[in-house]
């Protein structure tokens, strides 16, 4: 398994939100710093899971399916790299969401 240098250091992680679980994360967001572009929530897979999935839209199928691009992330740590995620956090398992362009806003895809 390859070294991850993430965007950022653990030291810059603060609490933003109340404990939420886990969550999966591509490392188009944590390694790359690209924003969340596309976040779903789904019943929990594991002990402690929030359901929350998240994307920056831009990868590949291929790119998903290599579980190396993905890993589990306390959802505070993905909101410390997006911040405009946050008022999305309590929608109900079967959310969908989709980032508005290059808004702060997220729009309900189902």
């Amino acid at each position: 398994m390859h070294h991850k240098i993430f965007k950022l250091k653990p030291e810059e992680i603060i609490e933003l939100i109340p404990k939420l679980g886990g969550c999966y994360a591509t490392d188009k967001i944590t390694v790359d710093g690209i924003k969340v572009g596309y976040m779903y929530r789904e019943e929990s897979s594991y002990r402690n899971d929030s359901g929350w999935r998240f994307f920056s839209g831009s990868e590949s199928q291929e790119y998903v399916d290599d579980a190396s691009n993905t890993a589990i992330y306390d959802v505070n740590t993905i909101a410390n790299y997006d911040k405009t995620i946050m008022p999305y956090l309590n929608s109900p398992i079967g959310t969908e969401l989709e980032r508005k362009g290059n808004s702060e806003e997220f729009i309900i895809v189902s």
